[in-house]
């Protein structure tokens, strides 16, 4: 069996959604939570010192695939060609289960109702029998995707199978390739603490009589929110729910 698989690149990575928005164009899938390609992003530390992660992620059309595994219908199969892990919707019942057992949140639901039948990425496999890449890969304007035999993309890009907060790839391991985003560098030589403080008070220097507002009034708030502050604090790819799955993702778009 050949095994195809994703490229993702997390370092030229915007959040832009053009790969989720190109994919319910091109899949037909309603506004909503049926999102087959999903864009997250997450905060991480504070002020002044605050990061912005971000991960676009479809499915891993994985090896060992949990979903297959878990559906009490057998409406998931893995097909022999590229190696794509589909669903069978005639014969899925909205067990759920997939969802339970992918450690990815792979499986999609247009809604929360018990009858709603599972769907996900086909890898876009009726492309591919055309000669085409899926069209995720092919709408991001930053290149961030790769798309091909996953043994050739590990020989381009390397092995690395997870980012930071991702699930061990040893669960299932999944056919994907990932390039993490670079550490931070300070280029220009920046006093974070005194920025703050002239954010707090800007009626200094050039600006004194302006009459500004502050842009904050307590420091402390900002450098150490309360806890539940920050919204999306962590990666979370399994949402069991139509609202948990759009508070997850990315600024939704639809």
């Amino acid at each position: 069996m050949a095994q195809y698989g994703f490229f993702f690149d997390q370092s030229r990575c915007y959040g832009c959604q053009a790969c989720s928005v190109a994919c319910k164009d091109w899949n037909d899938l309603e506004p909503g939570p049926k999102k087959w390609m999903s864009v997250y992003d997450w905060e991480t530390g504070t002020l002044p010192d605050v990061r912005i992660n971000i991960l676009a992620f479809n499915c891993g059309h994985c090896d060992d695939p949990a979903c297959a595994k878990a559906c009490p219908s057998g409406a998931i199969f893995k097909e022999d060609k590229y190696g794509a892990v589909l669903v069978d919707e005639d014969k899925c019942t909205g067990a759920r289960k997939c969802l339970d057992a992918c450690p990815y949140g792979s499986p999609k639901f247009a809604n929360d109702n018990p009858s709603a039948k599972m769907s996900k990425c086909t890898m876009c496999i009726d492309r591919l029998e055309k000669g085409e890449k899926p069209v995720c890969v092919l709408s991001c304007p930053m290149r961030a995707f790769d798309f091909g035999p996953i043994d050739e993309l590990r020989q381009k890009y390397g092995d690395c199978a997870q980012l930071a907060e991702m699930p061990d790839p040893k669960l299932t391991h999944p056919n994907v390739v990932y390039k993490a985003h670079r550490d931070r560098q300070q280029f220009v030589p920046l006093d974070g603490k005194k920025v703050l403080e002239l954010q707090k008070d800007r009626n200094v220097g050039q600006y004194k009589d302006a009459g500004l507002d502050p842009v904050y009034t307590d420091l402390k708030a900002e450098t150490d929110p309360p806890a539940g502050e920050i919204k999306r604090n962590k990666l979370v790819m399994v949402n069991k729910t139509a609202e948990a799955v759009m508070a997850a993702t990315s600024n939704d778009l639809g």
